[in-house]
């Protein structure tokens, strides 16, 4: 099987999600949307998800309807992701990626109302939750609004956290955490916006490496339910929407 890994800026790949991958046996091939992150309308090319078996979109520092600094790349991530489930094709996708994989299936992006910043346990909704509850990293300023007719299986109190619907899985949060990760993060981050959010650089990665084992166990928990049951299931299609006048 080929996978797809869309990482959006080059901060050190999609860590222990794209290991999990590889360590499943999956031919990954991770492409680095935009490789300037001081030129981000200047992105690579999408290539054709139907060379592969599995699309992940991975975060950004950007927002999903952040257009005028993005550019029309974000549009054709969004038509990708929207091909990719209705044809089938299994796609995760990772805070900035779980966003614009609820905008393309018909939901919402919106800015949070708080900024979660750090470990957070994540709550079931409903009765069983597929995944470990964490503790997850969190680090966003916006969050999505699951797709009509999506699964809402996890949230905190402040945002959605993970949503399924067919062969599509979104979460808020970030599995794919490491310390080389998160050195690659802060280098992006200025000192002054880190203390706007009562951050610091010590605290953050110390976090990352304090919790390395556990949180490595839980994303290959995450991509171990995505590739055995979600990936591996039967499609669902997306439902016809009727209009007022009954055309579809």
């Amino acid at each position: 099987m080929k996978a797809l890994v869309i990482c959006h800026e080059d901060t050190l790949g999609a860590g222990h999600v794209e290991a999990r991958l590889r360590e499943r046996g999956l031919d990954v091939a991770v492409l680095t949307l935009v490789p300037d992150a001081t030129r981000p309308d200047r992105p690579a090319a999408l290539p054709d998800h139907r060379d592969y078996d599995i699309v992940v979109s991975m975060g950004s520092a950007w927002s999903v309807y952040d257009d005028d600094t993005i550019g029309a790349w974000i549009h054709d991530e969004v038509d990708l992701l929207r091909d990719a489930h209705d044809s089938g094709t299994p796609a995760l996708g990772i805070c900035f990626g779980g966003q614009a994989l609820a905008a393309a299936l018909g939901g919402e992006v919106t800015k949070a109302d708080v900024t979660e910043m750090g470990w957070f346990e994540i709550e079931a909704v409903g009765d069983a939750l597929p995944i470990p509850t964490g503790p997850w990293l969190e680090w966003h300023h916006d969050c999505f609004v699951p797709p009509p007719g999506a699964e809402l299986l996890a949230t905190t109190p402040d945002a959605p956290q993970l949503f399924r619907m067919g062969r599509s899985v979104g979460t808020q949060f970030h599995p794919e955490i490491s310390p080389e990760l998160m050195t690659g993060w802060l280098q992006m981050a200025p000192d002054d916006y880190l203390a706007e959010h009562g951050a610091t650089r010590e605290k953050l990665l110390g976090d990352v490496q304090a919790r390395e084992i556990n949180n490595r166990d839980n994303c290959h928990a995450l991509v171990d339910w995505f590739v055995d049951e979600v990936a591996a299931g039967d499609v669902v299609p997306r439902a016809t929407v009727i209009d007022s006048t009954g055309a579809s």
